[in-house]
């Protein structure tokens, strides 16, 4: 299938042509008609699945084909509501380049920054506004953004708006829309409170599910070293002295953790830099920048900064923490090995993380291979085995994706060693326990 078989306008077309797009991605052959088709939307696709086209296309088509725009100053038609500045940042360069031939007119706000040129742009009229929950508050408390209009509602990454603790304010947003309009709503996980927080959203939703949050690419090749818990920061370094590793992304638990691993490394001349929640927004988006260029050959980051990081031709990805939450192992391996590339995850696990390799193993049915010829070998460990996928019991979710045991990953930080919650509730599946690849 092409994009010529989506029913998309000759302007849509064009764009996607210069952009070097022939063939859409599953999200995309499956959501953008039904988006066409005026349908709400519940999806769930990971980052890096092609989930902003699914969503940012049909939007730019059902606006242009729109026959009564308002008269005079142009209003705010469209919202995205997206958790951080980098994914605002993105999905509006996605805006862009989509709809670079139409008229339509585009704005990002996010916080961190003065509000001036963006209450200017907003005064001036636009038809798709981008913004993160807090700054669109604010703005709309001092009476300069009107929602009151919105056709087409898109909250992206609402898994990630929980995480940060940012439900109420999605809530305040949602109160101030229209009663008549068009929703669709995305996260790379369902649980129970984020099924419960689309059934207040969405009306009769078409259903989408893409890339299963327990599958890694086949052109990923992992690995696992063993490794005392402070050897890791020597084994890093060893790797790193390998120049074909240009650019990598490491993962830590923690914040903290995040920042004592690009301080050492800096201390050992590698360019490092480390991307977290504690950093202010602009610190943020220059680490990013500094990394997208190769002015900075690693960043080291945690899950929840990273989960929005779309770069082209990362070759490495090295979990130097494993998560506590296996299913965070399938999305920061998924940096790497995109659109067909291959890519290479290397995993830290030290004795204490064995268990944490064991749910992972379980999760993604398959044994990670072992690299045991290394400087820093974990004396007497065990290989450990993982059973077919689908003799995994129910796994207990006592703490959150970025491990900090709070929803907005604030406060003190867990240690490297701590134990998930043995008395947190069942993961419930996704509608009711049946799992729907292709639903409508």
């Amino acid at each position: 299938m092409s994009f010529e078989n989506l029913n998309l306008i000759e302007p849509i077309l064009k764009a996607l042509k210069t952009e070097g797009y022939t063939t859409p991605t599953p999200i995309q052959k499956q959501a953008i008609p039904l988006v066409l088709a005026k349908k709400d939307l519940l999806g769930c696709a990971q980052t890096g699945t092609g989930k902003t086209a699914a969503f940012a296309i049909p939007i730019i088509q059902l606006l242009m084909e729109d026959k009564t725009p308002p008269q005079g100053k142009r209003v705010i038609r469209s919202l995205i509501l997206t958790p951080t500045r980098e994914l605002a940042i993105q999905i509006g360069e996605s805006f862009a380049n989509y709809g670079r031939n139409t008229n339509l007119r585009y704005k990002v706000i996010f916080g961190g920054v003065s509000q001036f040129s963006q209450v200017e742009s907003l005064r001036a009229g636009i038809d798709v506004l981008v913004a993160t929950p807090g700054r669109l508050l604010d703005l709309m408390n001092q009476r300069h953004v009107d929602i009151s209009k919105i056709q087409l509602f898109v909250l992206d990454e609402a898994d990630r708006m929980l995480d940060m603790g940012f439900v109420h304010d999605v809530k305040k947003v949602i109160s101030k829309l229209p009663t008549k309009r068009q929703s669709l709503f995305f996260s790379a996980t369902m649980p129970p409170e984020i099924v419960k927080l689309a059934d207040t959203i969405l009306v009769n939703p078409s259903k989408v599910e893409v890339t299963p949050v327990s599958s890694t690419a086949n052109t990923i090749n992992q690995v696992v070293y063993f490794v005392d818990k402070e050897n890791k920061k020597n084994l890093l370094i060893d790797l790193l002295k390998d120049k074909k590793i240009e650019r990598v992304l490491v993962f830590t638990r923690t914040k903290h953790g995040a920042d004592k691993v690009a301080k050492d490394l800096t201390k050992n001349g590698i360019q490092s830099q480390a991307i977290h929640g504690n950093k202010s927004q602009n610190a943020r988006q220059n680490a990013l920048n500094n990394f997208k260029s190769k002015l900075t050959r690693v960043l080291v980051a945690t899950d929840i900064a990273a989960r929005g990081i779309d770069i082209d031709e990362l070759t490495h990805v090295i979990n130097y923490e494993l998560p506590n939450v296996p299913e965070s192992y399938v999305h920061r391996i998924g940096r790497t090995g995109r659109a067909g590339a291959s890519g290479i995850a290397i995993a830290f696990c030290d004795a204490e993380e064995k268990e944490y390799l064991r749910d992972i193993q379980k999760l993604i049915g398959k044994q990670v291979p072992v690299i045991d010829n290394h400087a820093y070998p974990l004396m007497n460990h065990d290989v450990i085995k993982a059973p077919p996928r689908q003799q995994r019991p129910p796994r207990n979710q006592g703490q959150n994706r970025n491990g900090s045991g709070q929803r907005n990953g604030g406060g003190a930080n867990t240690s490297s060693g701590s134990k998930p919650n043995s008395s947190a509730p069942k993961k419930k599946k996704w509608f009711g326990g049946k799992r729907k690849q292709n639903a409508s």
